[in-house]
């Protein structure tokens, strides 16, 4: 037997007797800045990342962020923290706050972190726009604020601003990468060069793999999205989760480029007719009408099932999302499998 198989047996073997436990964490600066046990960030999901789907990923050792924008009212966002804050047991959580220059009110962003520094949350991620007028309430309050960009030049101006960590997406991300064109890992390593603070990269990871290449890079955590979308505690139709089980890596792709507002989705029906409106020459939002309608897509798509309407957003990485299962299951297998990555490179190393 050659080495590389003697490896890859020692590894199968530790899996099929399961004779490798999962420690009980894995100690990064982001997990210190953060308080959690594993580096595992899930991003913020519009009108998908509620309070179960949140204080699952929290109390299965890693963080999540309840999006501010999904809640209909500032009531039911407040209400969505205080059951995020009993089911979490008092764990600290998160909270995404996207500024937009596509969407006509940023105000609500201000107005919600209000309440939710108001019921006590301290840990924010924020996204769109540079967060400037989000950063004296939140210094104020001694939050700690987690920028996502996908440019490096971004991400280092986030840190020039003050910002206590950076997650930077490649192209692989599912929903709105923006312009760049380079993907995850080689973003990740331009990165390293220019950051001090804590990095977590995010776009096309799904299996711990992944997590273990993004760590020995240099990064501090992962941020992923897709992988979660058909978890049990997803507040998704059935019908769609079965979709997003039977979508293959290959089953994403691009629209809006042409805007400067690249949006990565589900190759469904209605990605479809966005596109043919794209290469008819459309370049104003108003000519894309309902068919990008965030409102139609949760009304449609996550409520009702039916999954080929709607922009779904969603990465490659959801050829790794084969079932439905809970986000404990999802995040035990992606321990498992870093772990196991992780002695296989030690074993290799040492022979």
């Amino acid at each position: 037997m050659n080495m590389d198989a003697e490896a890859d047996s020692a590894i199968d073997t530790g899996i099929s007797h399961c004779s490798a436990p999962i420690p009980d964490q894995y100690p990064t600066r982001m997990t210190s800045l953060l308080g959690i046990r594993w580096p595992l960030l899930l991003g913020g999901m519009m009108w998908l990342s509620d309070a179960n789907l949140v204080a699952a990923m929290v109390r299965a050792g890693g963080m999540g962020f309840i999006t501010a924008r999904s809640s209909n009212s500032n009531a039911q966002f407040r209400q969505e923290l205080q059951t995020c804050r009993r089911l979490t047991g008092g764990m600290s959580f998160g909270v995404n706050l996207t500024l937009s220059r596509r969407m006509q009110n940023n105000d609500i962003v201000l107005e919600r972190l209000s309440i939710a520094i108001e019921e006590g949350v301290r840990i924010f991620e924020t996204a769109g726009l540079p967060p400037t007028s989000l950063l004296p309430q939140l210094r104020q309050t001694n939050s700690i604020v987690i920028h996502k960009c996908a440019h490096v030049r971004h991400a280092v101006a986030a840190q020039n601003l003050g910002v206590d960590a950076v997650t930077l997406v490649g192209m692989e991300e599912g929903g709105h990468p923006g312009s760049n064109q380079l993907p995850t890992f080689l973003n990740g390593a331009y990165a390293l060069e220019q950051l001090h603070v804590p990095l977590a990269l995010g776009g096309g990871i799904g299996h711990g793999r992944q997590i273990a290449a993004a760590l020995a890079l240099g990064a501090d955590a992962v941020v992923m999205g897709s992988i979660f979308t058909l978890a049990h505690e997803t507040p998704a139709h059935h019908a769609y989760k079965q979709r997003v089980a039977a979508t293959d890596q290959h089953g994403t792709c691009t629209v809006l480029g042409s805007l400067g507002d690249t949006w990565r989705v589900i190759n469904n029906n209605n990605a479809r007719k966005v596109a043919a409106k794209e290469q008819a020459g459309a370049r104003e939002y108003a000519e894309f009408g309902e068919l990008i309608s965030g409102a139609r897509t949760r009304a449609l798509a996550y409520e009702r099932g039916d999954h080929e309407e709607g922009m779904l957003s969603m990465g490659p990485a959801v050829g790794f999302a084969r079932s439905v299962e809970s986000v404990a299951c999802i995040v035990s297998r992606l321990q498992q499998q870093l772990m196991d990555a992780r002695r296989r490179f030690q074993y290799m190393h040492n022979t």
